[in-house]
């Protein structure tokens, strides 16, 4: 009890000194304005990343249908928060988007996760294509290809901040558990799992809902802060770009996910001046890592207080053996 105490104190410090490191960083303008539209970036792509993450790096399932059940939320948050343009508009457009994903991603999931590697990828792929073209075709309520424009502006970093916290709450905690193990044991050998009585299929479509949800809330969390969506912004290639974070932070650490998505987001910004030669440079940087570090920056390792508390220990242990 006294260890889970500390551990959760030391979370809990962590998580209240990142925060207080961006917010000195705003009223002291370090972060201006363009640099907090690079944070608002970096922060939705964590929530991004790390649901992608729970769905290819623990589960073992190729998705590439996160661009679509994004594409939903925000969507959902934007005609919600353009009719009632307050804070619980903002959180009832995403409540409906993260239970609308869901419940996408658990009809779509029940036939499509029976299926493995690039055949899974494809049918991912057609479901976030047909997303799109939807939301395309509902011009009454979506407005079509122009998209929505005039979205409230509600959301900024200190909510979305907020809403990474509670997302890896979760994920962690789902990782960690029965369910979780279960999980990671269908991404390690899916044959001997089945043989162990544990229902891959299930396992399956529930980290498949839980990464639409994820999905889904960085996509309102988008639509509130940059006001403007439109389908376009949710193509194919919206969801490479959130692969390519997690492969590059490391398939299986959520930790990994989070410092690719900060390390990706500066190299954009310091890459701006470059111009077209930018998206050259920025592959030329990401085949260099994944040639020298093919299993990501992180691998599979993550970064825990109650590891640094074991090492901590270790080290006091070594001290007072070597002064006996």
């Amino acid at each position: 009890m006294k260890q889970f105490n500390k551990k959760n104190l030391g979370w809990l410090i962590f998580i209240a000194a990142v925060y207080a490191i961006i917010q000195i960083g705003t009223m002291t303008g370090i972060i201006n304005a363009f640099y907090e539209i690079t944070l608002m970036t970096i922060l939705i792509n964590v929530i991004l990343a790390t649901g992608l993450n729970l769905i290819i790096g623990f589960s073992g399932q190729f998705s590439l249908g996160h661009a679509g059940f994004m594409a939903i939320g925000a969507y959902c948050t934007g005609i919600i928060s353009i009719k009632y343009p307050t804070l619980a508009g903002l959180l009832g457009g995403m409540l409906l988007g993260i239970a609308i994903a869901s419940l996408v991603a658990l009809l779509v999931g029940i036939p499509t996760l029976r299926l493995k590697g690039d055949y899974l990828a494809i049918a991912t792929l057609g479901v976030a294509e047909i997303i799109r073209i939807v939301i395309l075709n509902m011009n009454s309520i979506t407005n079509g290809a122009a998209g929505l424009s005039g979205i409230p502006f509600i959301a900024n970093w200190q909510i979305t901040f907020a809403f990474i916290v509670i997302s890896m709450i979760i994920t962690v905690n789902y990782i960690k558990s029965s369910p979780g193990r279960a999980t990671i044991s269908i991404r390690e050998d899916e044959i001997a799992a089945e043989s162990m009585g544990i229902n891959t299929t299930k396992y399956k479509i529930i980290a498949f809902v839980l990464g639409a949800a994820s999905a889904a809330t960085a996509g309102g969390l988008h639509a509130s802060y940059f006001s403007v969506i439109r389908p376009a912004d949710f193509t194919f290639m919206k969801s490479v770009d959130i692969l390519i974070i997690v492969v590059f932070g490391g398939l299986g650490s959520m930790t990994g996910s989070v410092v690719a998505a900060i390390v990706l987001g500066i190299l954009n910004v310091y890459l701006q001046p470059f111009g077209q030669l930018r998206m050259i440079i920025y592959s030329i940087a990401l085949v260099a890592i994944m040639v020298f570090r093919p299993s990501g920056l992180l691998g599979t390792k993550e970064f825990t207080i109650s590891g640094l508390l074991d090492r901590k220990n270790k080290k006091a242990s070594m001290k007072e053996g070597g002064a006996e």
